[in-house]
């Protein structure tokens, strides 16, 4: 067998991250055999596409004896192509039909090559890629050499449509089938599949020991490992197995559960298939009709928590009747079933997907245990330093000033004779405790002077040494310290340095007399009384409040009080505590005036510490208050989602600029006239209005919701949203909405893509705010390059040239939010600048039968109408989790040697997992990730 002059590669593809692989061949009567292999499975040894077999188009003489005297005008005539399904040692014919060398596509051909280059490089590099690409190909090159002289003289009796009709029923196409009709989530073949019948066994026994041994309907998806919010569709797939077997009742034994777990977990194509007929056929009759299938879908969508479905199971049935009935008998067989399972997705193989290089990157991934514990804390250390370095130094400044301060007072202290002798040690760590409170109780100001770090993230190139991201971290760090300086502070005058005076003899008393007074004092409340105990206990009580109340389990109401404490905790409770800082620091003031062992004036040093950074934070409350007074915003329009999510668009003000990915503060005195809270702006710079996206997650903006949703109204003509008002031009009848105040915008760390080639942004839930923004400007941008293009006398250039953009929602409603920006994207982005990715998560992972119908209906809609069921835009949803190492590992394989910025906005449980695989590969690739994480 010789391989081709003319490599042909087709595009293919197959379900989910499994690709199509192809190579050409021709068959001779030489011995010589030659195979070439594009790419391999990530993890496994045999070629495998759409999940079980190697499949390509195969060129084949038809005459073995003449092959070499073809000329190359009658290649069309010489040819027929050949798919193939490869899997271990069997072999298995995909579909025969005529091949038209002049349809060859150049690209896909220069590909093959490029990989085929790749594969022979990187074998030379490595002996374990090469003798296993080798092994791998040995094996199967007898099998496809008898499989093509077989079907060359079979090839000759039967035109190349007959040929690919009856081939159609193929491994390759039935594995991808049964990956959308898995019933349980575990595998049951092989040594686990007693394992698994005997964890069944074992809730059946729990589940009927009040029952005489048998088990209700009721109870079935809980005994065979489905969780509750499937209960309806396990009792129909109940139904359906007990209909097989004529049982007519609600319950059954251990040995007729046995034999519906039996089929449940059988793997193979026939047994799944005729199981999920069963289900829709629910009269038993053989025959589906198009109210069988309008109640299977409303059951799927109600199993998958996708409502919208479900009100349009009507619609959606007719069009699968009409897909599958067209001749309108009324009814569908299970052969019409069988032909939509088997239409894979229709996805083009492209090089940098190909598993070959996938499996070695796997390879290069893979952890290796170093075995000396040395080299193992130095890889982490340095790894540690190379991602965290901007962290590290700032840090280790900041840890080297209080430091330094400490030190300073602590040897000023023990130098004063007279102190010292009378309360030793002690006040030299409360002095020096209070020099670091100094310190601290200024520089806390500065993380949350917004405007502050604003203007220095945009105009000055600070941030590339300064991580300003970290500015709420920052702050928190440093209340941890002043926490420590407290306790050091408080703890040796009241533990020590008070009762030592208190004891102290008329001698040693006299050294300390011009500092306490001629009387020795003679009890704690002499301490008290005094202006530096009331001061100083009043301010460790204001800031145990507002630290405790600032703390994630008040903030976020995660702990469960009584009903009447409920009031203590939540955003309300942390934002007023907070106010109370402008007491403690009027009382730091005081009690640094009133010292008992500094007497002289430029000795109180508090008042230098404090002046500067109040005096910064004081004009940026009040920039604030005329920022937001003078910059009066007009509302457009109010809109109010599933998902309770209230969107507000409103005019933009005279001079407001922002940059994408940056957030605003928001006040409506009708909710309350002191409350401001931040929210990601979702529109773009280029936009002549401002909009902003609000989820209902505490009081203040449960009431905002409430007060707009009074004058909403339910949308006419289309429009999006469960409830909205719109300004309406001229309109008599406009509504009055209640006043909006804006102050912003303030930096964010997503507002530094731009800096990047390449982003990946990543938002879940309403975390997607941020990234929506991101998206219009980069749409936006494309405009302008566009207009740039035909004048060439503009300098500005956009770098950023790829954008990856995932929105995880557990909510079918959610998608409605961007809906139209989302469509915009789709119908703009002709170059495949921005690649969208939806998950619902509510949705079961495609391959699980409960979600089966919502793929078939999903593929079949989107390709009549080109929009999605499930978002119900132009971009195809995806169902489940993403993969996020596969996320990461099929960018660092399209863009090598570049520079990925990884932008996330979301709830905490991700951002560990997001910031590992970024650092992983990194390291372990030529592509840099660089992970920032929003506030959220």
């Amino acid at each position: 067998m010789r391989r081709s002059n003319s490599d042909k590669r087709r595009g293919g593809g197959g379900g989910g991250d499994r690709e199509m692989t192809k190579a050409s061949y021709s068959s001779s009567s030489k011995d010589h055999q030659e195979l070439a292999v594009s790419s391999a499975d990530d993890d496994e040894t045999s070629f495998m596409s759409r999940g079980a077999g190697f499949s390509g188009p195969l060129e084949m003489s038809k005459n073995n004896h003449n092959s070499k005297n073809n000329n190359d005008d009658d290649d069309d005539d010489a040819y027929v192509e050949v798919t193939l399904d490869i899997h271990d040692d069997t072999v298995a014919v995909h579909s025969v039909q005529a091949t038209t060398t002049g349809n060859e596509d150049p690209e896909l051909a220069l590909l093959t090559k490029k990989t085929l280059h790749d594969i022979n490089k990187s074998s030379k590099s490595s002996s374990f890629g090469s003798s296993r690409f080798r092994t791998a190909s040995s094996r199967v090159i007898t099998h496809v050499s008898q499989e093509l002289k077989r079907l060359a003289s079979n090839s000759k009796r039967s035109s190349s449509t007959t040929a690919s009709r009856r081939f159609n029923r193929n491994k390759s196409a039935a594995a991808h089938a049964l990956k959308g009709l898995k019933f349980i989530a575990a595998k049951t073949g092989g040594a686990t599949a007693s394992a698994a019948w005997s964890a069944v066994e074992k809730r059946f026994d729990q589940l009927t020991a009040n029952s005489d041994g048998l088990l209700h309907s009721s109870l079935f998806g809980e005994c065979i490992g489905m969780n509750k919010e499937s209960k309806e569709f396990a009792g129909e797939l109940f139904r359906a197995l007990a209909r097989r077997r004529n049982i007519s009742g609600e319950y059954i034994n251990k040995a007729q559960l046995q034999e519906f777990w039996e089929q449940v977990a059988d793997e193979s194509f026939d047994s799944r298939l005729q199981t999920f007929f069963d289900m829709v056929d629910r009269d038993a009759d053989g025959r589906i009709t198009e109210e069988e299938v309008r109640e299977i879908i409303s059951l799927s969508a109600s199993a998958n928590k996708l409502s919208n479905i479900q009100k349009q199971s009507e619609e959606y049935a007719a069009m699968i009747m009409e897909e599958l009935d067209p001749e309108n008998a009324g009814y569908i067989m299970v052969h019409n079933l069988e032909m939509l399972l088997l239409q894979a997705p229709n996805q083009s193989v492209r090089v940098t997907d190909s598993r070959i290089l996938s499996q070695m990157l796997s390879q290069k991934l893979k952890p290796t245990q170093e075995s000396n514990a040395l080299t193992r804390w130095w890889e982490r250390t340095r790894y540690s330093l190379m991602d965290n370095w901007q962290r590290v130094w700032v840090m280790m400044l900041w840890l080297g000033i209080v430091s330094g301060l400490f030190t300073y007072k602590f040897i000023q202290y023990k130098n004063n004779e007279a102190a010292f002798e009378v309360m030793g040690y002690c006040v030299c760590i409360a002095k020096g405790g209070a020099e670091t409170l100094k310190f601290n109780m200024a520089l806390i100001l500065l993380p949350v002077c917004r405007n502050t770090i604003t203007w220095l993230r945009n105009k000055t190139k600070l941030g590339v040494v300064v991580p300003f991201d970290d500015n709420l971290n920052f702050h928190k760090v440093i209340a941890a310290a002043i926490v420590v300086g407290v306790g050091l502070h408080a703890g040796a005058h009241l533990t020590c340095d008070f009762p030592r005076i208190l004891d102290a003899s008329e001698d040693k008393y006299e050294l300390i007399e011009p500092y306490f007074g001629e009387e020795q004092p003679e009890s704690y409340w002499w301490f008290v009384k005094g202006v530096e105990g009331v001061t100083g206990i009043i301010m460790v009580v204001l800031m145990a409040i507002a630290f405790t109340l600032a703390t994630p389990w008040f903030r976020r109401n995660k702990l469960n009080l009584p009903k009447f404490l409920k009031r203590l905790t939540g955003f309300n409770a942390f934002w007023y505590s907070h106010h109370l800082f402008v007491i403690v620091y009027t009382l730091l003031i005081v009690h640094g005036i009133y010292l008992y062992l500094t007497k002289t004036w430029y000795q109180k040093t508090t008042w230098m510490y404090l002046a500067v950074p109040v005096c910064l934070y004081a004009c940026e409350r009040l920039i604030r208050a005329l920022r937001s007074s003078i910059k009066a915003v007009k509302i457009l329009k109010v809109a109010v989602y599933p998902g309770n999510v209230l969107a507000i668009h409103m005019t933009k003000p005279q001079g407001f600029k922002y940059k994408s990915g940056q957030y605003m503060f928001v006040n409506c005195a009708a909710v309350s006239p002191f409350e401001w809270h931040p929210f990601s702006i979702t529109s773009a710079p280029g936009d002549d209005y401002l909009s902003v996206h609000i989820r209902t997650l505490g009081d203040w903006t449960r009431q905002l919701k409430t007060v707009f949703s009074e004058i909403c109204q339910p949308p006419t003509g289309g429009k999006s949203g469960l409830l909205r008002a719109d300004i309406q031009v001229g309109g008599n009848n406009n509504p009055s909405f209640p006043k909006i105040l804006i102050d912003g915008a303030f930096g964010a760390p997503a507002q530094d893509y731009k800096k990047y080639d390449v982003v990946l942004l990543v938002g879940l839930g309403i975390g997607a705010t941020p990234m929506v923004s991101i998206v219009k400007d980069i749409i936006n941008n494309m405009k302008a390059e566009e207009n740039r293009s035909n004048n060439p006398s503009s300098s500005s250039v956009f770098r950023t040239q790829k954008a990856y953009y995932y929105w995880v929602t557990r909510e079918q409603g959610s998608f409605e939010w961007f809906k139209g920006i989302l469509n915009e994207v789709a119908e703009m982005d002709e170059r495949g600048l921005i690649e969208l990715h939806n998950y619902c998560t509510s949705v079961y992972e495609e391959g699980d039968a409960r979600s089966a119908l919502i793929a078939m209906l999903q593929s079949l809609h989107h390709a009549k109408s080109g929009v999605d069921v499930v978002s119900g835009t132009r971009v195809k949803s995806h169902f489940a989790k993403p993969n996020w190492r596969q996320v990461y590992k099929r960018i660092a394989l399209q863009h090598p040697n570049s520079r990925v910025g990884v932008f996330y906005c979301g709830a905490p449980a991700l951002t560990k997992e997001l910031k590992q695989l970024a650092s992983d590969f990194s390291h372990k690739t030529s592509t840099k990730f660089e992970f920032h994480k929003e506030n959220f």
